[in-house]
């Protein structure tokens, strides 16, 4: 059985789109997420509008970490020049292809520079994590505890980060998600992992009927009293 793949690019709207084309790029960005990563586009859309701010030729073209390395620095640099505010977490989460990241960047830097919004403003998880695509798929075909570290947790994030501690805090917290989303699907469907009521869930019922009971001897002895 076949299950739908997880989107390569998706997100950006029609309107976006039409102003990347009217800007003449060096390459029109296929793979949203791939072609943004490392913020040569970045910086050649921001130079069309600051063009004596951006030399292209200070950016490098390549895939690498060093790549991205070299061009998100001089970026978040001139953006701090310009006072525009974009988010570290969207900035990160381009860098290092999360899901939804690099849509949502595009989409803020068509804010910034046209005055506009969009009509559809593109929704992300927070973290931008991979959950509204495992959301998608039935339970047997969801990604395992190891699946969801490789899915949400990319080589080039742990290169990067030399703390050994922070990238062993992010694997617990992509643990933790997980395990919270197991817990969540054992309560949506129990048959399905043949979880039994407890004896205090199956004691709920009678609890509650002598709780009915007790009420007309309650209610008599409260009305003996008052006489």
């Amino acid at each position: 059985m076949a299950y739908s793949q997880s989107p390569k690019k998706a997100g950006i709207p029609r309107e976006v789109l039409k102003w990347l084309q009217s800007l003449d790029l060096t390459f029109f960005p296929k793979n949203v997420r791939r072609d943004f990563s490392n913020g040569y586009l970045v910086a050649e859309i921001f130079s069309w509008y600051f063009p004596g701010d951006i030399q292209m030729h200070s950016y490098d073209n390549g895939t690498s970490l060093a790549a991205k390395q070299s061009n998100w620095p001089q970026i978040e640099k001139f953006l701090v020049k310009q006072n525009i505010s974009v988010m570290k977490e969207i900035i990160d989460g381009t860098i290092h292809c999360k899901p939804g990241a690099a849509e949502l960047l595009v989409q803020e830097i068509y804010t910034i520079l046209t005055n506009r919004r969009t009509q559809t403003i593109q929704k992300v998880e927070q973290g931008f994590t991979d959950k509204a695509y495992q959301d998608q798929l039935p339970m047997v075909a969801r990604s395992t505890a190891s699946v969801a570290i490789k899915s949400n947790l990319s080589l080039s994030e742990v290169i990067a980060e030399q703390n050994i501690i922070t990238n062993q805090c992010k694997v617990l917290t992509i643990i933790h998600r997980h395990i919270e989303q197991r817990k969540e699907e054992r309560t949506q469907d129990p048959k399905r992992f043949n979880i039994k009521p407890t004896l205090g869930e199956q004691a709920v019922r009678l609890h509650q009927v002598l709780a009915h009971q007790s009420e007309p001897n309650l209610q008599m002895n409260t009305s003996q009293a008052a006489c």
